[in-house]
C-alpha cells in the first residue's frame, strides 16, 4: 500500500511538472525584431544567447528577428515583432510614429549607455577644424547611422558648414554601414576624411587595428544614447517590466546553454550591459535630428 501511494504522489508530481513546462513550451512566442549591423549573419551569432536567456529569465518564449533597417519601420507597422533592439535613431522613429516603449539602452565602451559620432582626417592631412572640412571629400555612414551620419551631419551644421554645398563631394557608399570601411578609406587616402563611429575607433584601436596616432579627431558630437531594447505599445506592461529587468540585471558572469555549449551572454552580445534610461535622455538626438531634417521630423 505504502509504494502504491509513492508511485501516486509521483505521478502527481510528474503531472504537475509537466503542466508547467507544458506552459513554457506552448505558450505565446514573442518576437524581437534585431536591427541588423553588420550581417544577418553577424546578428544571429550575437545575439542568439541573449535571446535565448531572456526566454529563460523571463518564461516566456522570444524569438529572434534579424531586419534591415531600411525595412525596420514597415516590419514593425505590420506587427511582425513585440520587442526592438535597433539604434536609437530607429528608436526615436518608432517612439514617435508607433509609440515605442523604452525598455533598456545597451552600454558598451567608454560611454556606457551612451555613444558619440567623430570626424576624423589622416593626422598628416593638415585638416584639423571643421573649418577646414570646406572643398575636402568625406565619406559617411548610412543615413539612420546616429554616430555614423546623423552627429557628424550635424556638427558641420552648427558649425556654418552646410555638407551639400561646402564640401567638394561626398559619398555614402554601399556597404558603409561596416564603419570600419570608412576608417579605413581615410587611412589609404580615398577620402579626406570620415563620419566615423567613436566606439568603432574605441574598439578598433584597443583591438589593434588601427593606431590612434594616426587619426586627427577633428571634431566630436555631445554624447548620445546607444542600441535601445523598446517594446511594442500593446505589450503587457507587467511582461514589459520583467523583459527589462531581465536586462539590467545580467552581469559579465551569466551564462546560458546554447549548442551545448555555457555561453557567457554578455560576450557573446558584444554588450557590457544594459541600463534604463528616460525618453528624455533622447531628447538631444532629437534635436540633431530636427536640425538636419532627418526623420522622424523630416520635412519636404
Amino acid at each position: 500500500m505504502r509504494n502504491i501511494i509513492f508511485c501516486l504522489f509521483g505521478l502527481l508530481c510528474s503531472i504537475l511538472l509537466s503542466g508547467c513546462q507544458q506552459t513554457a513550451d506552448q505558450g505565446p512566442v514573442y518576437k524581437i525584431g534585431y536591427m541588423n549591423c553588420n550581417s544577418e549573419q553577424e546578428t544571429r551569432l550575437r545575439f542568439a544567447p541573449l535571446t535565448r536567456y531572456l526566454s529563460e529569465k523571463v518564461g516566456v518564449r522570444f524569438e529572434m528577428v534579424p531586419v534591415d533597417t531600411q525595412d525596420f519601420e514597415d516590419r514593425f507597422k505590420k506587427e511582425e515583432f513585440a520587442f526592438t533592439h535597433t539604434n536609437s535613431l530607429l528608436y526615436l522613429i518608432l517612439r514617435q510614429d508607433h509609440d515605442l516603449q523604452l525598455v533598456a539602452t545597451e552600454k558598451r565602451g567608454q560611454f556606457g549607455a551612451r555613444t558619440a559620432g567623430t570626424i576624423i582626417s589622416r593626422k598628416d592631412s593638415g585638416i584639423r577644424t571643421l573649418a577646414d572640412l570646406k572643398g575636402k571629400r568625406m565619406i559617411f555612414g548610412p543615413q539612420l547611422a546616429p554616430s555614423g551620419y546623423l552627429a557628424q551631419y550635424d556638427l558641420m551644421l552648427k558649425a556654418g558648414i552646410d555638407p551639400e554645398t561646402d564640401l567638394s563631394y561626398y559619398a555614402i557608399p554601399h556597404g558603409s554601414f561596416k564603419h570600419e570601411k570608412l576608417i579605413y578609406a581615410v587611412y589609404f587616402g580615398a577620402y579626406d576624411v570620415a563620419a566615423a563611429p567613436a566606439l568603432d575607433l574605441e574598439v578598433m584601436t584597443r583591438e589593434g587595428k588601427i593606431s590612434a596616432d594616426d587619426f586627427q579627431i577633428v571634431a566630436q558630437s555631445p554624447i548620445f544614447p546607444y542600441c535601445t531594447f523598446g517594446a511594442a505599445k500593446g505589450v503587457d506592461p507587467d511582461l514589459v517590466k520583467r523583459f527589462r529587468e531581465a536586462l539590467v540585471s545580467l552581469t559579465p558572469e551569466d551564462t546560458v546553454d546554447y549548442n551545448g555549449e555555457q555561453v557567457k551572454v554578455l560576450k557573446s552580445a558584444w554588450v557590457d550591459g544594459f541600463e534604463q534610461l528616460l525618453d528624455s535622455d533622447y531628447d538631444i538626438l532629437r534635436g540633431m535630428a530636427k536640425r538636419a531634417n532627418m526623420p522622424p521630423y523630416q520635412e519636404f
